[in-house]
């Protein structure tokens, strides 16, 4: 039978896992990890866990192919340990948009991420906003997708008057996600017709569906890593009538040099950190997610996977932060 619930942060946002064992009221289970000379990683977990029901905490940050590393280093760690259950959290899933085979000779990098955690032990996955529903699906574990929606909408209720406002979204890709929002909100949408006609961080509008003049464009996306898609939405909308812009994410990578042509646009405003970024947590969410899979009468069935057998899990495959 699964016992105490434990959590373990990786070296990727040691504040994040602090910040959710606060939450649930629960220590930080202790853990090392050593580098050495030779860059080789050891991870060793400092407590017992044998039968434990463990949360690892590991976002996709830089350096990124060492945290993957890590995470997996430590999932097979609690595995010989005999943990009872093993559930890997990466709010930002690593190489979430190498979804498909857009061209000759790629890898499916995000297939390979899952395979990857199923195969050093993980029994479940929990994740926020993945850059494509389908991802979900590549995982031989269920997988949860948290939902940042409800946070953000409620924010954007409380903190301004919508009533002049209309959602962007920045490609036709991302038209079905700010529909969600803009059904929460009830405000009308408009979609940007971007093409990259190269394989670098430039992309070019064309087309405008929708209306803008007169309006805020409040720009909604799921991840700005070098602000390109940004910067060329919110120029557009901007030549084609609308007052002002404004952006909302929930991965904000701002990788590259995205804060440089963000505070670049600004165009005298808010420049100056932080008066231009507004920051939410996630961690309630997410901490009532950890509570509710170790609580769940499912993961107390006999056809629950475990890392001893690789026997499949069979709880839940989506979850949301409604």
């Amino acid at each position: 039978m699964i016992s105490a619930i434990k959590v373990i942060g990786g070296t990727a946002h040691p504040e994040l896992a602090r910040d959710i064992c606060e939450h649930l009221g629960t220590d930080l289970c202790r853990s090392t990890v050593v580098r050495f000379s030779n860059e080789n990683l050891l991870v060793q977990i400092e407590e017992n866990v044998r039968e434990a029901d463990v949360f690892i905490i590991q976002p996709s940050c830089p350096p990124v192919s060492d945290g993957i590393i890590e995470l997996l280093m430590t999932i097979d760690a609690l595995k010989h340990a005999s943990a009872g259950r093993i559930t890997a959290v990466l709010p930002y899933f690593p190489y979430v948009r190498s979804d498909k085979k857009d061209r000759p000779r790629v890898s499916i990098t995000a297939r390979l991420m899952a395979d990857l955690l199923a195969t050093a032990g993980a029994n479940r996955v929990l994740t926020m906003n993945l850059h494509s529903p389908q991802v979900q699906g590549f995982f031989r574990v269920p997988a949860d997708q948290l939902q940042a929606a409800p946070i953000l909408c409620d924010y954007l209720r409380q903190s301004r008057d919508l009533s002049n406002y209309v959602l962007v979204a920045g490609d036709v890709g991302e038209s079905k996600e700010v529909g969600l929002y803009a059904n929460r909100l009830d405000l009308p949408i408009a979609i940007v017709d971007k093409r990259r006609y190269r394989d670098d961080e430039d992309a070019r509008a064309i087309n405008l569906i929708g209306d803008v003049e007169g309006k805020v464009a409040l720009i909604i996306d799921d991840e700005v890593a070098s602000g390109g898609t940004l910067m060329e939405a919110a120029r557009f909308v901007l030549e084609r009538g609308a007052v002002e812009v404004e952006a909302c994410a929930v991965h904000a990578v701002l990788s590259g040099r995205a804060i440089e042509r963000i505070e670049a646009s600004l165009r005298g405003r808010h420049q100056g950190h932080p008066r231009w970024l507004e920051r939410l947590t996630a961690v309630p969410v997410g901490r009532s997610q950890l509570r509710s899979l170790h609580d769940s009468p499912a993961h107390l069935t006999p056809g629950q996977g475990s890392p001893a057998t690789g026997r499949p899990n069979r709880g839940r495959r989506s979850g949301s932060a409604t």
